[in-house]
């Protein structure tokens, strides 16, 4: 079985390794989350980025918590992609409503299973 903990070497931190994500990166929209990835081969594991907008969300402990319930969907459900190829993803939420838990692992799941079929497009 996989592991299911979120390791410090899972997060996107480097200013380059963002800076390259953002001008190479492929990207795609499914509410709430804009979505853009990039494979690299030189990481260990995926890399993740996760953002909530200062604009949408002005109070620090909202966007915190959409941050949390976030990380721990991600976390709960990294599985679903394929761990053959190392991808450097960055989820921007947009929605101006806080979403329960519930709701944003329902939606990164379909976020995630339409990145993994981008991504056995783009192998093939």
């Amino acid at each position: 079985m996989a592991s299911m903990t979120f390791k410090k070497s899972e997060r996107l931190a480097h200013k380059k390794s963002i800076q390259e994500l953002f001008t190479r990166g492929s990207s795609f929209y499914l509410y709430p989350f804009k979505v853009i990835f990039r494979a690299d081969e030189s990481i260990p594991a995926h890399q993740i980025l996760i953002s909530v907008p200062k604009r949408s969300f002005k109070k620090a402990v909202l966007r915190n918590k959409l941050k949390r319930r976030i990380r721990e969907a991600y976390r709960l459900n990294k599985h679903l992609l394929d761990t053959s190829v190392k991808y450097q993803i960055a989820y921007i939420y947009t929605s101006k409503d806080l979403l329960e838990f519930n709701d944003i692992e329902r939606k990164l799941i379909a976020v995630l299973e339409r990145l993994k079929n981008q991504l056995a497009k783009k192998s093939e």
